[in-house]
């Protein structure tokens, strides 16, 4: 079970309080000012939704947060875990993809450790490709008429070795040749998954990767909810027994 539930939250041109100065609050304020958010202090409280407080006195700390909790504003408190009501992760920023990496608060050292090696993972194009990919929606709807052909179709292309891979520092220069190939859709397909365990790190990186993809899940009612939500988090869940449909990827999760 995830501590966290995680969102992209949009600031652009609006208020978000800072309790504070120093260090910390110099932090938060470029945090916000690199968003497009307008930092101001605690008497414009009634404009914001979002407030950081960074003070190194606790119970001033713990003050503030109540006084702007209880005014409806979600609240992060500098190096206060247990009283923040939202976490800052460690970002990532191939605009306009943003990799978000946290830890509900247990470490930020940790999260800054996991961006710093996924930087030297991730082409600076990366986010060209999403720019690339945002302007051809129309091309691509064209293309594949059906939503699951679609996605299966983008899926392929993004994985790795596909003619859109990720990691492939030119992939934003072929989306037009690629909408344009004559690759024909996969239609509907069934795979069938026997599990020998309920622990989801024994999952091969194939059944890993299909689960990622999946667009109906049959599953057997004794699988564990862990397994089960390494599954695509929009998929359609059905308990054993359920006709497959007659399109997209859907994965029979059986246990042996």
């Amino acid at each position: 079970m995830i501590r966290s539930l995680p969102l992209l939250h949009r600031i652009a041109g609006k208020r978000v309080v800072v309790v504070g100065d120093g260090e910390m609050g110099e932090a938060k304020t470029r945090l916000i000012e690199r968003a497009g958010g307008i930092p101001c202090g605690e008497p414009e409280a009634h404009h914001a939704k979002l407030a950081f407080i960074a003070l190194e006195d606790e119970r001033e700390a713990e003050a503030a947060a109540k006084r702007l909790s209880d005014k409806g504003l979600l609240v992060n408190v500098a190096d206060r875990p247990e009283l923040c009501e939202f976490t800052t992760p460690s970002i990532l920023d191939r605009d306009p993809v943003l990799i978000a990496i946290g830890t509900s608060g247990a470490s930020a050292g940790m999260a800054k450790q996991l961006r710093l090696r996924l930087e030297a993972m991730l082409p600076q194009s990366l986010g060209a490709l999403a720019d690339k990919l945002q302007n051809s929606r129309d091309a691509m709807r064209a293309r594949w008429a059906d939503g699951s052909d679609r996605r299966n179709a983008l899926d392929a292309a993004l994985a790795e070795g596909g003619t859109l891979d990720l990691l492939d520092p030119a992939s934003a220069e072929k989306v037009d040749a690629w909408l344009a190939s004559e690759e024909k859709p996969t239609g509907a397909q069934t795979i069938e998954i026997m599990l020998t365990s309920d622990d989801p790190e024994d999952l091969t990186l194939r059944q890993a990767r299909i689960l990622g993809t999946v667009d109906t899940l049959i599953y057997d009612p004794a699988i564990p909810a862990a397994i089960l939500d390494r599954s695509r988090a929009d998929a359609l869940r059905r308990e054993m027994p359920f006709d497959p449909p007659k399109e997209g990827l859907t994965v029979v999760l059986k246990r042996a």
